[in-house]
């Protein structure tokens, strides 16, 4: 199918929706309790999304805030009270209907706010062709949005332009634990359900550091939808893109401290649990992001850690035998390839499957942050416990 007859089909597919109310697909979990005090209703029926980007603490007082695919307005417009009276929103939409209302909308919401004039302004434009300068932009939000484009590294390379030098992404989408076969991608009426569209974990996240964008993480995960096998999953996903000409830190070491026992960075730098590592000034500032500060001790000389220190961090399974109940767990960044003390080695976004000794350690506060977890098993798994090891071609 033509790219451009994808574009004008999900085009005119929400155009549709926001003039007859059909409620779209994908899952959302605002607080329309607390949208209503300042947000019209006429915006709140027609808002759709599989997240809450706007809302996870993300934005900033007096930032400058982009919002990919702003439909009716609802994220912007929760943008606009979060980044105050000084900052400034702007939001894309493809879709002229949806432009007219958000427009007709923004002087109520100002109002509603108390600011004098609003903050906001919607501008027409396509997602891989950003109406907005180079360098302009403090955050890019987008719900479920990108996963509607057909070429979604352009997407990705539009949004490193626009973003200034240190300033991040906060995206929702739908990805899917395996590539969408053609029957689907082909399926115009799926393109609209977020369906058709959805790369892997794995493509997604690689579209984005190919564009430039390093230190991405997960900030929340939720299973939507199984269709013939395949796994459809909202995300969530942060990541920034770091400002040129880093200085030169007095840090020169980096040290891992856990929970993981290995890890490899977006630099392509491997680091060992306890063992310091020589850094690079561009490695100091990736590692210094919140994403993987907490994972690391950065310093002048070599430093090693031990199990008796208390920056030691490590999270063993239990000593007990274990089920298999279908779990998969997908590593989601901030690393590119990390391994646990049960000899799992996990690729960024490539589904692995656990056992239940191996789900417990995952859902610590050390790992869960940086794992989605789907289940493939079509019914309740009723297996006997087994004991397993890696020498019997085990899990543990």
């Amino acid at each position: 199918m033509p790219i451009n007859e994808i574009t004008q089909k999900v085009s005119d597919r929400y155009a549709r929706a926001a003039s007859t109310g059909e409620q779209m697909c994908c899952p959302t979990s605002y607080d329309m309790t607390d949208l209503q005090s300042f947000i019209p209703e006429e915006v709140l029926k027609i808002s759709y999304g599989c997240g809450t980007p706007a809302g996870l603490k993300t934005v900033s007082h007096g930032e400058t805030v982009l919002d990919i695919g702003s439909g009716g307005g609802i994220d912007c417009f929760e943008a606009s009270r979060l980044v105050g009276s000084s900052g400034h929103v702007i939001g894309i939409d493809m879709t002229d209907t949806m432009l007219a209302i958000a427009r007709k909308n923004a002087p109520l919401v100002a109002a509603n706010l108390g600011y004098t004039a609003s903050n906001v302004e919607f501008r027409k434009g396509m997602a891989d062709a950003i109406p907005v300068i180079d360098g302009a932009v403090d955050l890019i939000i987008s719900n479920c949005v990108i996963n509607l484009a057909p070429d979604k590294r352009k997407v990705f390379r539009e949004m490193f332009r626009v973003a200034k030098p240190g300033g991040r992404f906060t995206i929702s989408d739908i990805v899917a634990d395996q590539t969408v076969p053609q029957y689907l991608v082909h399926d115009v009426e799926k393109w609209g359900d977020c369906l058709s569209g959805a790369l892997t974990l794995t493509d997604y996240i690689a579209g984005m550091v190919g564009a430039g964008f390093l230190g991405i993480h997960l900030l929340k995960s939720s299973p939507w939808q199984v269709i013939d096998g395949i796994h459809f999953i909202s995300v969530t996903l942060t990541g920034y893109k770091l400002p040129a000409g880093t200085p030169v830190s007095a840090d020169r070491y980096a040290t891992l401290r856990g929970p993981f026992s290995r890890v490899v960075d977006e630099l392509g730098t491997t680091y060992l649990r306890g063992i310091p590592q020589p850094i690079t000034p561009d490695a100091v500032c990736l590692l210094n992001q919140a994403s993987l500060a907490s994972h690391f001790v950065l310093s002048s000389d070599p430093l090693w850690l031990d199990r008796t220190d208390d920056r030691w961090i490590a999270i063993y399974p239990a000593d007990a035998p274990c089920l298999w109940q279908g779990h998969f767990a997908m590593l989601a960044g901030p690393f590119i390839e990390a391994a646990d003390d049960d000899h799992h080695v996990y690729r960024r976004g490539e589904p692995v499957e656990i056992c239940s000794k191996t789900l417990k350690v995952l859902e610590a506060d050390g790992y869960a942050p940086h794992f989605a977890i789907i289940n493939r098993a079509g019914q309740s798994a009723s297996g006997d416990a087994v004991t397993c090891s890696p020498d019997e071609g085990g899990c543990c």
